[in-house]
């Protein structure tokens, strides 16, 4: 599988060879619909947390990177994101949450992510997140990549409930 973006720095990872980032969440009533059923929109916030923990895993803190302790600070936005709602997770269902980084490019990191219960997958994602400073889009620096480098590479730890 090749990934292809604008960026001129880039890796090609077979999305069968990086090993994703695995998240354990509870469906609470909050997450669902009149139906028991998680509501679509609530299944976004599971994927941030998804995201959120592979780079916590990976050493890059969203705290640190608004912190501004870089020059001027930078944080990441989703630029695109495609979702594929496959079988509805329910109440109190318990959910695993699994990122993976399939690509980096000079400014942006292309991630795939499912939803699953046991073995079932719900749900989905190909994501694709910049990298924002100041308004405008902004190279990785050069250690923040090399995490990401070796997160697309390596095989990150799982973080349970």
């Amino acid at each position: 599988m090749r990934l292809h973006t604008a960026a001129k720095t880039h890796i090609e990872q077979p999305a069968e060879l990086a090993a994703p980032q695995s998240i354990a969440v509870r469906v609470y009533y909050e997450d669902t619909d009149f139906s028991g059923s998680v509501y679509h929109a609530s299944y976004l916030r599971l994927l941030e947390r998804g995201r959120t923990e592979l780079l916590r895993t990976l050493g890059v803190e969203h705290r640190d990177l608004f912190a501004g302790g870089r020059k001027g600070g930078f944080h990441f936005a989703v630029r695109s994101m495609t979702i594929e709602f496959l079988k509805p997770a329910h109440m109190d269902d318990e959910l695993l949450v699994e990122t993976r980084i399939l690509g980096l490019g000079g400014a942006s990191v292309e991630m795939r992510q499912e939803v699953r219960r046991g073995e079932q997958v719900l749900l989905t994602a190909q994501v694709r997140i910049a990298i924002v400073a100041e308004g405008k889009a902004r190279r990785l620096p050069a250690d923040i990549f090399a995490k990401l480098q070796a997160g697309a590479a390596g095989s990150p730890s799982s973080n349970r409930l």
